[in-house]
């Protein structure tokens, strides 16, 4: 064997190894993701209803959830996100109606344990409940909204979150009514 293709063959090998990898993950993920897809979107559905009980059904319309019962408008839902400490924090917020928070639920985040993962208690949660989206902020600045002690950060991603998004919908919502 000539010494040029002796040199090459480890090259080769390889290449031969990442093509085959990346194959078998994007095989991988063509199965995978519309099942993770569909769970995210049962966990959405399960936290709308627990918010909303009454809801019997729903329209999702440019990244917004309109909720119905018996075809009544009872509210609307979305996600919003936030970056945190350590990442991204994925939040869903109900709306009552387009000035009052209804209830905000942390999906996902990676903050810190027992600091900034505290952004997941109920203590923390329900004093979003009933909050016109003009009082929410931090209380230190001149909110309505007690942040954590030691997760500053991670609180004020979510109440900036919250908020902005919250924003955001309300004008969407009122421009299509």
């Amino acid at each position: 064997m000539p010494e040029f293709l002796r040199k090459l063959s480890p090259l080769a090998f390889l290449t031969l190894v990442v093509l085959v990898a990346v194959t078998l993950l994007v095989v991988t993920e063509s199965f995978t993701g519309p099942v993770v897809e569909k769970r995210l979107q049962q966990q959405i559905i399960d936290q709308m209803e627990g918010m909303f009980p009454n809801v019997s059904d729903w329209e999702f319309e440019d990244d917004l959830y309109t909720l119905y019962t018996n075809s009544e408008k009872i509210g609307y839902a979305f996600l919003a996100t936030g970056a945190g400490y350590h990442g991204e924090i994925s939040i869903l917020v109900g709306l009552e109606d387009a000035e009052t928070v209804k209830g905000v639920v942390i999906l996902s985040q990676t903050e810190t344990p027992g600091v900034g993962s505290r952004i997941t208690e109920p203590d923390f949660l329900n004093q979003f409940i009933g909050v016109s989206i003009d009082d929410i902020a931090l209380s230190q600045d001149g909110g309505l909204i007690d942040g954590l002690t030691g997760a500053t950060i991670s609180s004020r991603a979510v109440v900036d979150a919250v908020k902005q998004t919250a924003m955001d919908k309300v004008a969407q919502i009122e421009g299509t009514e």
